[in-house]
């Protein structure tokens, strides 16, 4: 049997930190705190919704982030 699979650790950070921050900024510290995943998005973009352990979200308005949440 194979094993199971371990999703990646998530860092304990505040993803309410990243709103205001330009999207590079963001993007750039997200990853230095150990996100193995950021996505950043546009307002209204359809996404799908399954959450991934390790997955940072930003929705970009403007070059700067306006949100952000995990998964």
């Amino acid at each position: 049997m194979a094993p199971i699979p371990k999703p990646p650790a998530e860092p304990h950070d505040n993803p309410d930190a990243y709103v205001g921050l330009e999207q590079d900024r963001a993007e750039r510290l997200a990853r230095e705190k150990g996100w193995s995943t950021v996505r950043s998005l546009p307002p209204g973009a359809i996404i799908t919704m399954e959450y991934r352990s390790g997955r940072l979200n930003f929705e970009v308005k403007d070059g700067r982030v306006a949100r952000s949440w995990k998964g």
